[in-house]
């Protein structure tokens, strides 16, 4: 049977910034932590050491996939890893943006929060 996206739900904020970047366009591990302080605009931390034990993770489960760098991009560099979004990562990533979606609909319900 196919992972269901569900099973890897809740995302933690910084798992699912990770894969909004990523989503964006594929990237390597310092263009991934500056559109996460630019995209979050600085309320998610992300830090170098804990966001490759994310992306192994990620890579482990499935949701990111390693791949070519982007044409144009300077690949001298061996050492640099491009990753990028995967079906099932993007599948993860639409059912959180739902299940956040809902969450904010029940407090705007409660007027916990306005909107």
């Amino acid at each position: 049977m196919p992972d269901s996206p569900d099973t890897h739900l809740p995302l933690k904020p910084v798992v699912f910034e990770i894969l909004v970047a990523l989503a964006r366009e594929a990237g390597h591990g310092y263009g991934i932590l500056k559109s996460v302080r630019e995209h979050s605009e600085g309320r998610v931390r992300l830090e170098t050491g804990p966001m490759y034990r994310h992306l192994r993770r990620l890579l482990r489960d499935g949701l990111v996939a390693e791949v070519d760098p982007p044409s144009g991009e300077d690949s001298d560099d061996t050492r640099r890893r491009y990753y990028a979004v995967t079906g099932l990562g993007r599948q993860v990533l639409a059912a959180e943006g739902e299940r956040l979606a809902a969450a904010v609909d029940r407090a705007r319900a409660l007027r916990i929060i306005s909107g």
